[in-house]
């Protein structure tokens, strides 16, 4: 039951951040107020570094920040560590 709800949560916290990572590359090329790097990197903690690497490589968006990827990989491995605590 609980895999479930995690799952869930999972899939949309991805979806979340990759829109996200669209939506902020937007604004930037029409210089618009934009999205805190903070709530980027904590989505990504939360979940959704899947969603924020697809987002960076297919939108070329915040891909010379190499944080984003320590902290997404980070997050990823921290969720797959979690999961596997549940699975069982």
């Amino acid at each position: 039951m609980a895999t479930n709800y995690l799952l869930v949560w999972l899939g949309i916290i991805n979806i979340l951040l990759f829109y996200f990572m669209y939506s902020d590359k937007q604004k930037a090329r029409k210089r618009k107020y934009r999205i805190p790097e903070k709530y980027l990197l904590i989505l990504g903690i939360l979940g959704g570094g899947l969603g924020g690497i697809l987002g960076m490589q297919l939108f070329r968006h915040k891909t010379k920040h190499t944080y984003f990827y320590l902290v997404y990989i980070l997050g990823m491995s921290l969720w797959v560590w979690i999961m596997t605590r549940v699975i069982r």
